[in-house]
């Protein structure tokens, strides 16, 4: 059963976004801008603590930002309540939480809450959802068995179907490979890549591997420091000079017909500048870089 939601393609922009947390000193994200192309996976790159996982919290409006806006279909994102902007937009955080005594149908069916009144009783349409977003998932065998008994790969599978149950123009992810064996890994990657190849929904994924990321996405944006160093395609962004400079690894990089492959050689260290690829960094070639 193919996934069947299609909708006009969204725009998702930052401008200019200035995010923090109360507990740290100063601004994670300072003062970037950021337009994802609609209907293309676009992957957050960088190092721990470059700030992906906040700039995606921006984006996703889970983090007010200091200054800068969030504009979805051109509109403040703020403009929108909460069920209207959850038909556009889904978020996978790491931070999901469920009553460990509900079934993964009932936690994918929660999932359908922006599309339903409050006394509203469930339609054919959002069974075929669920029934959709469960095999999509590969979780149908999950389908009666209480989240709170699942293992960490499992609870994964039924978070991401709950999310694709929305079915929202946009699909935001925070590291969904994280914990995951490499075989899960893949079908996750295979979920996206179905995703976007059959219902061009926009998606924005956070991940801690380059080399996935380069193979699954369209457009690249690496981190660094809170700053964007670069953006575009794979073949332009994963050079060994970005690698030196901003993951801090001597790397080949071979381009392949699934995108750029890294082979790791050795971690850089400070003083390590004389042996510095020659290779440039792909600086931003728009909106707020830094």
């Amino acid at each position: 059963m193919a996934y069947e939601h299609h909708r006009d393609d969204a725009t998702l922009v930052g401008e200019e976004l200035v995010l923090s947390y109360p507990s740290t000193d100063g601004p994670v994200i300072g003062g970037e801008s950021i337009s994802v192309r609609p209907g293309a996976v676009t992957a957050l790159v960088g190092p721990n603590g470059s700030g992906k996982s906040t700039l995606l919290k921006g984006l996703a409006n889970q983090l007010s930002p200091d200054d800068g806006s969030v504009l979805v279909d051109g509109e403040a994102i703020q403009s929108y309540g909460s069920k209207e902007l959850a038909r556009k937009m889904g978020l996978l955080s790491q931070e999901s939480t469920s009553p460990d005594s509900i079934t993964v149908e009932d936690l994918v069916y929660h999932g359908r809450y922006p599309h339903r009144g409050f006394f509203d009783s469930v339609t054919d349409e959002d069974e075929r959802a669920v029934d959709r977003a469960i095999e999509l998932a590969g979780c149908d065998h999950l389908r009666d068995s209480e989240v709170g008994q699942l293992s960490g790969v499992q609870k994964q599978l039924a978070w991401i179907a709950m999310v694709l149950a929305q079915e929202t123009d946009v699909l935001l992810l925070d590291e969904p490979t994280t914990f995951l064996d490499l075989h899960h890994q893949l079908e996750v990657m295979e979920i996206i890549e179905t995703l976007q190849r059959d219902s061009e929904i926009t998606v924005v994924v956070v991940l801690h591997d380059i080399q996935q990321a380069a193979r699954l996405a369209d457009e690249m944006v690496a981190l660094e420091d809170g700053e964007i160093q670069s953006r575009g395609t794979p073949e332009e962004v994963v050079t060994e000079g970005l690698l030196a400079e901003v993951f801090e690894i001597e790397a080949e990089v071979d381009q392949t017909a699934r995108g750029p492959r890294i082979e790791p050689l050795r971690p850089r260290h400070s003083g390590d500048d004389e042996t510095r690829s020659e290779t440039p960094v792909a600086r931003s070639d728009g909106g707020g870089g830094g």
